[in-house]
């Protein structure tokens, strides 16, 4: 099993929008509470995430006090680049970003290699230095060990310049599966544009959470792109049947930072 890392920092504006969904109210309020689920003998993990050479993926959060943040970024830019290039640190840097639009000051999102042993990077001197200098800095952080799941594709360094977006959802126990189905036959909608950058579901930390991460070119490209998939066949009826397995869901816009794979 490979692990890779993901890391983001943020600013943001708050913005709404009305939506609705066809069918009959009846339906769909008992969509929200009459649900059929198949008893399973395996793990949802071993049913969605990629089965060869599995990624493990490292999320960080980074909430770093307002006044800091290019002292940050700059101490990022310098060290990170050290610290992926130690053999003892065998992680992939995906992709890092400011947030910015979503929670304000925030950073963050990297995937790694395997379960790795973090007592080997304790003598590293750039480690060293970066955790001391990063602790200056943030008020709070979290991070979160994820898999990918099979149907989407696998984040790859990608020429930009891009806007990122991390939409992230909590789910309803016990609903991963029916999540993964409903997405497993939706992906192939939200490829026209070469959106889709990697879609992931937690393993440690925050259980039953997954998120996606799209790439657009710019606001209005994302505007056009999501409004071009409610005229494909078929993603109405994902909305209509995924909302209900959602508690709680969050958009974050990022800009890669200088030193991100995903640009």
């Amino acid at each position: 099993m490979a692990t890779r890392v993901l890391q983001t920092v943020g600013s943001g504006l708050k913005c709404t929008r009305n939506w609705s969904i066809s069918g009959s109210p009846d339906s769909w309020f008992k969509s929200l509470f009459v649900r059929k689920v198949d008893p399973r003998k395996d793990a949802h993990a071993q049913l969605l995430s990629k089965k060869e050479d599995n990624n493990l993926y490292k999320i960080q959060f980074h909430n770093v006090k307002p006044e800091c943040l290019d002292d940050y970024n700059e101490l990022c830019e310098e060290v990170l680049p050290s610290i992926h290039a130690n053999p003892e640190y065998p992680c992939e840097l995906v992709g890092t970003w400011n947030t910015w639009y979503g929670e304000q000051d925030q950073a963050g999102m990297r995937p790694t290699n395997k379960y790795v042993n973090y007592v080997a990077l304790l003598n590293d001197k750039d480690f060293i230095k970066y955790r001391t200098e990063r602790g200056k800095m943030l008020l709070s952080r979290r991070n979160q060990l994820l898999l990918e799941f099979s149907f989407w594709n696998e984040p790859t360094p990608r020429p930009g310049p891009n806007i990122y977006e991390l939409r992230s959802y909590q789910l309803r126990p016990g609903t991963m599966i029916e999540w993964g189905n409903y997405w497993a036959r939706a992906i192939d909608i939200r490829q026209q544009n070469q959106e889709a950058v990697g879609g992931f579901f937690s393993q440690i930390g925050s259980l039953y959470q997954v998120h996606h991460l799209w790439a657009y070119k710019d606001l209005q490209s994302r505007e056009n792109t999501r409004n071009a998939a409610w005229q494909r066949e078929g993603w109405d009826e994902v909305v209509y049947y995924t909302v209900p397995l959602i508690q709680h869901m969050e958009s974050r816009i990022m800009i890669p930072m200088k030193t991100s794979p995903l640009k």
